[in-house]
């Protein structure tokens, strides 16, 4: 333990303390990961870029290295203060995104991002784990939740703060401001915030365990017992190799079998995530082997593939369909992602939780049915003129159609975070408590590898495929397309409410 592991604290004050820094945080990660979003104008006039390309820098460049490197800072979070991990965490994402701000090329800005990515790898597992550790079992879904509120404020707060800043002085001064900020709370968090005892607020077990035996260690491989997560390791270290060759022979002998570049960067990216399952083998082999870990995995970075990329392309679409200019997107877009998003995530995790004593089937069902009603309630608020035009002639004016869009996208930005406080609990309870940062790592590996940088590209990629059929309007037809992920969200997570039971530790 390090000198920073205390019990929790008898006063629930101090909890709900802890709980507020880390939304504060968390509010600071989003904030620096979606600033991208509403400055894609003002980007992509600086440098040139296609809507594919900016989907690359707002995908792959952040996600490739944040999702990866989670993994094994997720793992020294369950022998190492978590606290450090974080504030650690947090200095080096403020930094890469003040870095931001200097870019002279894109070349520059995709790896600023990508250093962005390495900081925030270090800012989410380890507060899962401090969030579990802090409340117990019936109360760690709206705990989670309320954490998770940090990605509405902090979507809000870099489309409000970046878009005006970006208005008024300019894209550089935007990144350089948010990324200071961070800097600032970095030792508030580490002197103010204690490391709990692991597993303290966990139900007592029947029989007493030894002293010096770590809680639940039924569910801990014993030694030699991680042979899954050995070959999850081997799988993909052998896939990287195998691209690595590709590239090599495709650069150096001139063989025509794909772009170099591409198979390099794949190959190590699949390297990197080998050897993250390597380091975090024994976890991997407790939570792989369980149904439900995939079905929840990929049921919740189905619907991140529309999360992250309808967030992250929606104020390019206001401008461009519904002619708005950078200032006013940012106070309307920033509206919606607060208010919807706050709505959303604590009615989610609310009624899973309610729900949850009942079955704990209810944790993935909740938001596989708001993820139905999510689909076409978007489609319709995108619509906003045609719904007006069925009563009044014309469509009605801009401000009608803007007011009845504003109050529909309330309704989709809400059910589609409703996911976050219901699947993180479920998660928290497929793997013991010494190996809950680790698990969670694992599984944000496989939702933001999907959901962020394939999300981000996806709706780029699309939009300039369709805009020689529809001009500046590719972008609402790429959306539409996208509203099909939302639909395998949910058939998935319908399936991990039927296994959840079985794999469910407490």
């Amino acid at each position: 333990m390090t000198d920073m592991a205390a019990a929790v604290p008898a006063k629930p004050g101090y909890r709900y303390y802890v709980l507020a820094i880390l939304i504060l945080v968390y509010m600071l990660n989003f904030l620096d990961r979606q600033i991208i979003g509403i400055l894609a104008a003002p980007l992509k006039a600086e440098f040139g870029m296609t809507d594919s390309e900016f989907g690359l820098l707002g995908g792959i460049a952040f996600a490739s290295v944040y999702s990866t490197l989670a993994i094994p800072l997720a793992a020294l979070a369950d022998r190492a203060s978590r606290v450090w991990i974080m504030t650690g965490a947090l200095a080096v994402w403020s930094s890469f995104t003040a870095l931001c701000g200097v870019a002279g090329s894109f070349g520059q800005l995709f790896l600023f991002r990508m250093g962005v990515g390495v900081g925030e790898a270090g800012g989410v597992a380890p507060a899962y784990s401090l969030i579990a550790d802090y409340f117990p079992p019936n109360q760690r879904a709206r705990a989670l939740a309320a954490f998770a509120f940090g990605i509405p404020l902090g979507t809000a707060a870099g489309t409000l703060v970046g878009g005006l800043l970006a208005a008024t002085y300019g894209w550089r001064t935007a990144f350089i401001v948010v990324g200071l900020l961070g800097l600032l709370i970095a030792p508030l968090l580490r002197l103010t915030v204690k490391d709990p005892v692991r597993g303290g607020t966990d139900a007592p077990k029947p029989v007493a365990a030894p002293v010096d035996a770590a809680p639940v260690a039924a569910s801990v491989p014993a030694k030699g017992s991680d042979k899954v997560g050995r070959l999850a390791a081997q799988i993909m270290l052998g896939l990287g190799g195998g691209c690595l060759i590709l590239a090599a022979l495709g650069q150096f002998a001139g063989l025509a079998i794909g772009n170099p570049l591409v198979l390099m960067f794949g190959g190590l990216l699949a390297t990197v995530i080998g050897v993250s399952f390597w380091v975090a083998r024994a976890t991997a082999s407790v939570i792989m082997p369980k149904p439900s870990f995939w079905l929840l995995a990929f049921g919740a970075a189905s619907s991140s593939v529309c999360g992250y990329g309808v967030a992250g392309w929606l104020p390019l679409f206001f401008m461009r369909s519904f002619d708005l200019t950078l200032a006013q997107t940012s106070w309307y877009y920033s509206g919606i992602a607060l208010i919807g998003g706050l709505l959303g995530i604590w009615g989610g995790g609310m009624i899973a939780d309610k729900l949850g004593k009942r079955g704990k089937g209810a944790y993935p069902l909740v938001p596989a049915i708001a993820f139905l009603i999510s689909a076409p309630c978007f489609i319709l608020a995108m619509n906003s003129p045609w719904l007006i035009g069925l009563v009044l002639p014309g469509g009605g004016s801009q401000v009608q159609q803007l007011t009845l869009a504003f109050l529909i996208f309330l309704i989709p930005t809400g059910l589609n975070l409703a996911w976050l406080g219901p699947i993180t609990a479920a998660v928290q309870h497929i793997a013991p408590a010494p190996m809950r940062s680790t698990a969670s790592a694992i599984f944000l590996l496989i939702n933001n590898l999907l959901g962020l940088a394939v999300g981000f590209y996806y709706f780029g990629w699309m939009s300039d495929l369709l805009a020689p059929r529809f001009g500046d309007e590719s972008l609402r037809w790429a959306i539409y397309t996208g509203m099909g992920f939302y639909l395998m969200a949910a058939v998935l997570l319908i399936g991990a409410s039927r296994t959840l039971k079985k794999d469910w530790i407490d």
